[in-house]
């Protein structure tokens, strides 16, 4: 996957290359110098979405003396705090042999059972888990299949994603991803019928009967 940045005057605001469409960024790594370069906004959208920070990508450099393509990963992208949308990008060149720290996403699929059947409360642990690998051997994500939930206080922990060995995670195996949790109390407690309610229901009762009766005794007289 290949994507096209161009070099950046760093004596120019970087809000100037927004209101161009273009993202402030830049390329850094272990022996080289930082470049400070600009990428188009809607080209790096296409290309986030489909590579996430996790694939090795093709950064082509236009505007240098010659043409040079670094392998990098998409490290941090910084968000406008009213927008979200990118104001800043740092790509990191990989080095071939070299394993990385990142951080994979976890995608859940699939509907739980003790959710569904139980009411149980499901909770995510984690939106991302941290590991170390060769590029290559990054994943795009960490799919967790849900439907293995079947019962409250169940959950599916690290241990359970069975990784290849290529790849090492930073936390315990015994870190919960996901896991399921009774309903709340005050759920239940709203769920059930009180002794006081149950009252007004009788009294309700009680009151239609009777005015039932007087109908039917206002009928027959007429």
């Amino acid at each position: 996957m290949e994507l096209k940045v161009i070099l950046r005057d760093t004596k120019k605001n970087p809000k100037h290359y927004l209101k161009e469409g273009y993202i402030p960024a830049v390329l850094y790594g272990k022996g080289i110098e930082n470049i400070h370069v600009a990428v188009n906004q809607k080209e790096f959208a296409d290309v986030l979405k489909e590579a996430g920070e996790s694939t090795v990508i093709d950064l082509v450099i236009e505007g240098a003396k010659k043409k040079e393509t670094h392998p990098v990963l998409i490290y941090e992208v910084q968000r406008h705090y009213l927008s979200h949308q990118p104001i800043h990008v740092d790509f990191y060149q990989i080095q071939k042999g070299q394993k990385i720290k990142t951080h994979i996403p976890v995608e859940l699929v699939g509907e739980a059972p003790a959710i569904k059947n139980l009411g149980g409360v499901l909770v995510k642990n984690m939106d991302e888990i941290e590991v170390e690998a060769l590029p290559q051997d990054l994943p795009h994500s960490f799919v967790v299949d849900i439907s293995k939930l079947e019962a409250i206080d169940s959950k599916i922990c690290i241990k359970d994603l069975n990784l290849p060995a290529t790849i090492k995670v930073s936390a315990s195996p015994e870190t919960a991803i996901v896991s399921v949790i009774p309903p709340r109390e005050e759920e239940v407690a709203a769920a059930a019928p009180t002794a006081e309610a149950i009252s007004e229901v009788k009294i309700e009762t009680e009151e239609k009967k009777a005015e039932r009766k007087e109908e039917k005794a206002g009928e027959a007289q007429s």
